[in-house]
């Protein structure tokens, strides 16, 4: 890479670091192409991305960021996985590596606030933002509802009263 190139790319992770809600720090032990793909793509069905960079140039982007503190953490082949959402980069990353022992979680940082593996496994067991608002709304529906059946419960039960007599009379 050339200087313009590497600037370039500072700024472009230093953009990455002030729009993201997390950071995970992974090393990557010798994952194939074929892995790499399959961990971006389910990064990016989950809303996040998933980056290797050089440490040096990370380091140069964490400066005036949130997440200056993961710089003690790039040490060795590392990536970086981010998101907006502050579980589904966490969420995306634990998932992968339970199942690829190719890839450790190194740490992270939510906002200023640091995290190590234990705390980015805890960010994962959360609920994600679209769940959350899911059962949000779940819960505002459901007195709406409640009050909806008790308003027509006498009304029905009207209904039913008048329909036996119709029926008697009738017989």
């Amino acid at each position: 890479m050339d200087r313009s190139q590497k600037s370039d790319a500072v700024a472009e992770l230093n953009a990455t670091f002030k729009e993201s809600g997390v950071v995970v720090v992974t090393r990557n032990l010798g994952l194939t192409v074929a892995q790499s793909t399959e961990l971006r793509s389910k990064m990016r069905e989950a809303g996040g991305s998933y980056k290797v960079a050089k440490n040096r140039l990370a380091n140069l982007a964490l400066k005036d960021t949130d997440y200056s503190g993961l710089s003690d953490l790039l040490t060795g082949p590392t990536a970086l996985a981010t998101s907006s959402d502050p579980v589904a980069a966490a969420k995306a990353a634990v998932e992968f590596a339970k199942t690829n022992d190719k890839l450790e979680i190194v740490g992270g940082s939510m906002g200023g606030e640091m995290l190590d593996v234990a705390g980015v496994k805890a960010l994962a067991s959360l609920p994600s933002l679209d769940e959350l608002r899911g059962k949000l709304v779940g819960l505002m529906n459901a007195p709406a509802t409640k009050v909806a059946q008790v308003v027509n419960a006498p009304a029905a039960k009207l209904a039913r009263v008048f329909g036996a007599y119709g029926a008697k009379e009738a017989a």
